[in-house]
């Protein structure tokens, strides 16, 4: 049976969708199962690796960064609490506030882990040239933004 045809701008956009979701699938459990091997979740992993970079953050902006919800990012981090990797502080100005910190165990975690992570995603990625790399993070953040922006 033939594929049908919705118009050449419509199939244009349904097959990029395509190709989007079938190298997304594949990478994300690619990454997934390299995450599993340091000993982590996907979740785990982003939490740690966003305080490793970013410093201490809230929940809230943990699951913003993560794009998680804020009950999932509760999870996760009670998870890490209780591994000895992470830990909330009360902010000293205003104690409504909870700020989640790396321990000195979850420091030694990230820099373990970071470089082994990034080194595997750069295999990933060779497959494409350093400019091929750039045009399609361009143009995978002008199609995020834009969609963020139209939902507005």
């Amino acid at each position: 049976m033939a594929t049908q045809r919705y118009g050449e701008d419509i199939d244009r956009a349904l097959g990029m969708w395509v190709k989007l979701a079938r190298a997304f699938t594949t990478v994300n459990r690619l990454v997934v199962d390299n995450v599993r091997r340091l000993g982590m979740t996907l979740p785990q992993f982003g939490v740690i690796e966003c305080l490793g970079h970013l410093g201490p953050q809230t929940l809230g902006v943990l699951s913003r960064k993560n794009l998680t919800s804020c009950g999932n990012t509760t999870v996760v981090v009670d998870n890490l609490q209780r591994q000895g990797l992470v830990e909330r502080r009360q902010a000293e100005r205003d104690r409504r506030t909870t700020y989640v910190h790396l321990t000195p165990r979850g420091k030694r975690t990230f820099e373990r882990t970071f470089l082994q992570h990034a080194r595997f995603v750069h295999s990933l990625a060779s497959v494409l040239s350093p400019r091929e790399q750039e045009t399609l993070s361009a143009l995978l953040k002008k199609l995020g933004l834009s969609l963020m922006r139209s939902r507005d």
